[in-house]
């Protein structure tokens, strides 16, 4: 039988998604082998498994590996679920199922990385630093540093970052991977205004460890951040002794350079590094992006000409040469760059900035015409351009002018799908829910399978309409679940029909799901009000203040602080 002949041979090895090995007939053939424990119900359901994998089906592969694993206790069950959740692109299944890895398995490496790496992929940055520490405890390569920096440029929270950092290091011993925790708590000391105490943990890490090229990485972007050219300046240059012609401290050295007014200096830097990498195009518009930053448009217009004179020239090449263009008033010959962009790279941004331009320059007109003209261009990005044409509109405060392009435009192609959903969801931000409904169902009726247009209408019956719709409004969700049962916004819909429904405790799970994939402040509303309502009231306030402090912007937040006082964090 060959089913019970996979699942009683095969080896130890985790295959990369993107190794040869992932081209197998059977995918599955290098997770470990089922040993043990097996009655007719659980070899029944393991049979399942293997068959559905063998299949294609990864999902109800995974779905059976991780039942059997829960029923077993076997870490080597709980892998194998994991496997098939990554090839079959479940993100949700694939937490659980890393997650029952690790309870089963709390000393492998393997399961943290995954669960730091999904943590990543959704914006949970405290749990992406809780997994990738323990990895570190277990022997694992650091890059905390890394991750940590990733985390400041997605404008996150830093301050349970540093208090868990801080924690690893009282108890942390003297390596390679201590210094890189001690670099990413500097940066995080920096982002909560501790600049001081960041100061001191660089020198005595400098004291320790000064041929750590990381080190003076961090001193040359920190003194940079506290716009400090010249300390940067050094930093760099010590970093240059450590590492000689390490790329990323020439054009730290170059930037300070500019900072300091040196225009010359930096080129000689800039020169002396595209001399090592000949030909190497997305340097060349790194370097110029480093020029434009700094106010300098000659010197990165120097660096981009010869690169548009290619047949095969970047998009990225005509966008910043049409920017500069822009910048010192030369419409023409920006709007000239950025028609030149491709179809298949930075098509809608270039034809967006064009727009932009125009309408800046008091064309309004000229812009619409512009745009007008693309589409009769470019046929396949209509509904593209009508949306960006929309949008330009609705800036400008000319909204009852986009109305009357979605109306003009679907009067034309009335099954245009995108257009119906934009001008729906239009209807809905002005109040008129059976404008919404009409737009959504004539998409719903031509493809019932348009699970973007079933959630939307389900969710907003279900959250405006009255209660003898909900029933209508589940049918429409579960539908738009069955099509796509990992997508959080669709998630949330379900949970929040069970909540409208009478059933927080229902709701709970399918809430919950959602935000682990995808912890956005409408999401969190949600989860926070469930939670009051099941009298889980400092959990409900801890959601409240992570939105608080996560998003800018925070309308649904807002509304619930109205209408329930006392879920306020205290």
């Amino acid at each position: 039988m060959p089913a019970l002949a996979l699942m009683l041979a095969g080896c130890q090895a985790w295959p990369l998604a993107d190794d040869e090995a992932s081209l197998m007939e059977d995918p599955l053939a290098g997770a470990p082998p089922i040993e043990r424990g097996l009655d007719a119900e659980g070899l029944a359901g393991l049979i399942t498994a293997e068959l559905a994998g063998q299949r294609g089906d990864y999902r109800r592969a995974a779905e059976g590996y991780l039942t059997a694993s829960q029923r077993y206790r076997s870490a080597g069950l709980a892998e194998r679920a994991a496997l098939a959740a990554s090839f079959g692109n479940e993100p949700e299944l694939l937490d659980r199922a890393a997650r029952e890895w690790q309870g089963l398995a709390p000393g492998s490496p393997a399961p943290a990385r995954l669960l730091a790496g999904l943590a990543v992929q959704r914006g949970d940055w405290d749990e992406a630093l809780r997994q990738r520490l323990a990895l570190v405890r277990e022997g694992g390569d650091s890059e905390i540093s890394p991750l940590v920096e990733s985390a400041l440029a997605a404008n996150a929270d830093a301050a349970p970052l540093l208090s868990r950092l801080r924690d690893y290091l009282a108890t942390a011993p003297e390596d390679a991977r201590r210094h890189d925790a001690e670099l990413a708590t500097a940066m995080l000391e920096v982002a909560v205004g501790e600049t001081d105490a960041a100061e001191r943990r660089l020198e005595r890490l400098g004291a320790r460890a000064p041929e750590l090229p990381a080190l003076w990485l961090t001193r040359a972007r920190l003194a940079q951040e506290a716009d400090d050219p010249r300390a940067a300046r050094s930093a760099a240059r010590r970093g240059l002794e450590v590492s000689p012609g390490d790329a990323r401290f020439i054009l730290l050295l170059a930037q300070s350079e500019l900072r300091l007014g040196n225009v010359a200096a930096a080129e000689a830097q800039t020169d002396a590094l595209l001399e090592e990498h000949t030909g190497d195009a997305a340097l060349t518009i790194g370097l110029a992006r480093l020029y434009l930053d700094e106010g300098h448009h000659e010197p990165a217009r120097r660096l981009l000409l010869p690169l548009v004179e290619s047949p095969e020239a970047p998009a990225d090449a005509f966008l910043l040469l049409g920017d500069i263009a822009r910048a010192e008033g030369e419409i023409d010959n920006a709007l000239l760059y950025y028609r030149q962009v491709p179809l298949e790279q930075g098509f809608l941004l270039s034809r967006l900035r064009a727009a932009e331009m125009l309408v800046e320059d008091d064309r309004l007109d000229d812009a619409r015409t512009f745009l007008r003209n693309e589409r009769l261009r470019h046929d396949d990005w209509f509904s593209e351009l009508v949306s960006l044409e929309a949008e330009l509109l609705d800036r400008e405060g000319l909204g009852e002018d986009a109305d009357a392009l979605l109306d003009r435009e679907l009067a034309r192609t009335p099954n245009d799908e995108q257009l119906l959903y934009l001008r729906g969801m239009r209807a809905w931000e002005a109040g008129d829910l059976a404008g919404m409904e009409r737009d959504l169902g004539r998409i719903i009726e031509r493809n019932p399978d348009n699970a973007m247009a079933l959630n939307a209408l389900g969710y907003t019956l279900a959250d405006q309409g009255p209660a003898s719709r909900l029933a209508e409004a589940r049918e429409l969700v579960e539908r738009a679940h069955a099509l796509e049962p990992d997508n959080p916004a669709i998630l949330d819909s379900l949970g929040w029909v069970h909540y409208r429904e009478g059933d927080p405790q229902g709701a709970l799970p399918w809430l919950e799901r959602a935000y682990r994939v995808m912890p956005d402040q409408e999401i969190a509303a949600h989860l926070a009000e469930v939670l009051w309502a099941l009298d889980r009231r400092e959990k409900a306030r801890e959601r409240v203040r992570e939105a608080l402090e996560r998003f800018d912007e925070h309308p649904l937040i807002d509304d619930l602080l109205q209408r329930i006082p006392e879920i306020a964090p205290r």
